[in-house]
């Protein structure tokens, strides 16, 4: 299409978000880490797991829940298998979902070392339109306004103003996309009035 430029990014996160949390063996407030451990308990025929963190500071731990009471019958035996080994790929996939570890802590700080590679999938010769695919090998921890942000040089409150004006649009679309983790398969679509906006975010979009 002449009127398209057509992105695609890779995220890469190097390390993943960490819950921010009153210690009660320090008694500090501070981020914690995740042990990369989980723990099991069995109550005859029903599992309680947990996934093991531990604070920064001084190694007290907190254990984030993963399910309490489930039945053994209902999980597929190689997530039981998964969780007895603390497989590596497994645990990644929870230390990295921000939103749950939000729901279960509160505060949490985001991935902190996000790497982004670009491709450029097309440039239309007359584009007024940028178009970023999004695409995750593995979850990234980080926020979707926090990313864009940081990847073309726009401001939270400025990126919102947008997405309210209908400016930029994320597909699949939801009211609250922005403030979502980064998620692969979706699509930003940016349709910027300014000349001079366009051209400075596209030229971040394409190359950083």
């Amino acid at each position: 299409m002449h009127n398209v430029l057509h992105i695609e990014w890779t995220i890469i996160s190097r390390t993943p978000p960490r819950p921010i949390l009153a210690c009660s063996h320090c008694g500090y407030t501070r981020p914690y880490r995740s042990s990369g451990r989980i723990r099991l308990n069995a109550n005859g025929k029903r599992l309680d797991a947990w996934l093991i963190y531990k604070c920064t500071s001084c190694d007290g731990t907190w254990n984030r829940t993963i399910f309490e009471r489930q039945s053994v019958r209902s999980l597929d035996p190689a997530v039981i298998e998964a969780m007895q080994a603390s497989t590596p790929s497994f645990v990644a996939r929870l230390e990295f979902d921000i939103e749950a570890l939000r729901a279960a802590a509160g505060r949490v700080a985001e991935a902190s070392q996000v790497e982004v590679l670009r491709r450029i999938v097309s440039i239309g010769t007359e584009w007024q339109r940028i178009e970023i695919d999004l695409k995750l090998p593995s979850p990234a921890g980080i926020r979707l306004d926090r990313l864009l942000a940081t990847e073309l040089g726009l401001s939270r409150s400025r990126l919102q103003h947008l997405f309210e004006t209908g400016e930029i649009i994320a597909t699949p679309e939801r009211k609250d996309a922005l403030k979502r983790g980064v998620r692969d398969g979706v699509t930003i679509t940016l349709d910027l009035r300014g000349e001079v906006e366009r051209l400075a975010v596209g030229l971040r979009a394409r190359s950083g």
